[in-house]
């Protein structure tokens, strides 16, 4: 072999060596996460930990990736083949969406999900409540003062986003409350005795929560809850924003020479954001075993404190008397008191021609 030519075989050989040696070791296993709006902040960190958790004790590196948008967007993202391998969204409709049949194709997940993880597969709750303006300018107390014709009223649109169905529904509860208080409040739902009464409530509830509403459309509804925030907080839109208890907290620390406060209102909804491991997507990524240990490791003690410090409300007992003073009392109520479950609200109030169809064609005649 000439000398030129072996020369240049050496050459070849190196940079082939090279080129394959940079690929010779296994692109680090993937995982995403589906979730909505508000959770950025809470994923970002906890994502970097579970990383570490994950070599810590298995000496795999992995690269944990997430998308944050409406909660019913991301729902339908994934139906529509969004490769991801678990979903963290703001209720649990968006997921048993995810697990219905359609078009002859199984659901992504099986119908039991919620059965799968402690506290029916909810680590973390939250609450809604109302952010103003320094001073307080309009003077909102309770759900009651958004009905005044001057305040301009922010809130995310029901029909894309989760946060703004539980805005929706807190209203509606605590209007059925204030109906109902003559005789025995939320817990008249259950009287078989009280119905009459109750059908009276439900009508009056209509009402308030469309008359609330007809404020907000009047601002634009934007689709998802962080969208919202935006407008609020970096725009200057509206008087009174309609917010998740950690984005509104997030807010006020964040801009804390704007002087934001926090309304809390007598009584709101116990918003319960669930999770879910994809299961047919995961078998097909191969990703399983990290899946479930990423939804799994969120009731952890060092979780639930990350959790904690990103506002939302652990459920651990431990921390949650630990971080007691940092999430005001007040009075909650579960979609299940008052609506029945997820199924049962989303069929009458959200879905077509529901009650809050009826308000928006109502609003819009005004």
């Amino acid at each position: 072999m000439k000398k030129g030519t072996l020369g240049l075989l050496v050459l070849f050989l190196g940079v082939f060596m090279i080129s394959t040696g940079c690929n010779s070791e296994k692109e680090p296993r993937e995982l995403f996460n589906v979730s909505y709006d508000p959770t950025r902040e809470l994923y970002a960190e906890y994502n970097d930990v579970f990383a570490k958790y994950w070599f810590d004790k298995t000496g795999e590196k992995i690269s944990v990736q997430k998308s944050n948008a409406g909660s019913g967007g991301q729902s339908r993202a994934v139906q529509g083949g969004f490769q991801a391998d678990v979903v963290t969204l703001a209720l649990a409709f968006d997921i048993d969406d995810i697990a219905v049949e359609k078009n002859g194709k199984p659901g992504l997940l099986d119908k039991d999900w919620q059965k799968k993880l402690p506290n029916n597969s909810c680590p973390y709750y939250s609450t809604i409540v109302i952010l103003v303006r320094k001073g307080n300018p309009k003077n909102i107390k309770n759900w009651e003062d958004l009905l005044k014709s001057d305040v301009k009223i922010v809130t995310p649109n029901p029909k894309t986003s989760g946060g703004a169905r539980w805005n929706y529904l807190a209203i509606w509860g605590y209007a059925l409350d204030k109906e109902l208080a003559a005789v025995g409040g939320l817990a008249a739902l259950k009287d078989p005795s009280k119905a009459k009464n109750v059908e009276e409530a439900e009508k009056k509830a209509y009402e308030f929560t469309k008359k609330v509403f007809a404020n907000a459309v009047a601002q634009g509804m934007p689709t998802g809850a962080r969208d919202a925030t935006d407008d609020f907080v970096k725009r200057g839109n509206g008087d009174a924003f309609l917010a998740w208890e950690n984005e509104a907290i997030l807010s006020k620390l964040v801009r804390e020479n704007e002087g934001f406060e926090i309304v809390v209102p007598s009584i709101s909804i116990k918003a319960e954001p669930p999770v879910a491991v994809l299961d047919r997507l995961v078998d097909q990524r191969g990703t399983r075993d990290i899946a479930e240990e990423y939804l799994k490791h969120l009731y952890d003690k060092d979780s639930q404190e990350i959790i904690a410090k990103n506002h939302y409300r652990p459920i651990l007992p431990e921390v949650a008397e630990k971080h007691k003073n940092d999430f005001p009392e007040l009075r909650l109520f579960t979609i299940d008191d008052v609506f029945g479950g997820w199924l049962k609200a989303q069929r009458k109030h959200f879905n077509s021609d529901g009650e809050f169809d009826k308000m928006m064609i109502e609003i819009s005649k005004q």
